[in-house]
């Protein structure tokens, strides 16, 4: 038996005005972490969510900005990738599969002083909230489903 497609909400149409400020919010974020950076966070967060939608929104942005096709392509391994990656950004991705897959433990105290090294705290601070704001928007896309779009 196959369940009937369900019509899905969507969020942005819905809600134009939260979801602007949560955009806006982002481009702040961006702003204090860095363009690059933020989005290879941002590719991360919707990798471990399985967020299509954002994983083709954010390999095209960071692609746009002339980051390297081959760190695209294996962030989602990076921890097999390592060379790939400064020991600045393995630390912004380590912390960002921890807020992600927040559990019990919360973010442990390794992964978290090893980013605060990389970051003084208005970055750090960016980098966390970047990380809870990715996940926000992975959260709304694939809830509702969204698609990205078609291929050319």
């Amino acid at each position: 038996m196959t369940a009937e497609a369900v019509e899905r909400v969507s969020a942005v149409a819905e809600l134009p005005q939260v979801l602007g400020k949560v955009r806006e919010a982002r481009r702040l974020l961006h702003g204090t972490l860095g363009e690059n950076l933020a989005e290879l966070v941002e590719l991360r967060c919707s990798y471990l969510n399985g967020c299509a939608f954002c994983i083709d929104m954010h390999a095209r942005d960071a692609a746009e900005l002339g980051e390297e096709r081959r760190r695209l392509f294996t962030v989602a391994g990076w921890h097999e990738a390592r060379n790939h990656f400064t020991p600045a950004e393995q630390a912004a991705l380590a912390l960002a599969d921890e807020v992600t897959r927040l559990g019990e433990g919360g973010v442990s105290d390794g992964v978290y002083a090893r980013a605060a090294e990389h970051y003084p705290p208005e970055e750090l601070a960016a980098l966390i909230a970047t990380i809870g704001v990715m996940n926000l928007f992975n959260r709304v896309m694939v809830a509702t489903g969204s698609q990205p779009p078609d291929l050319d």
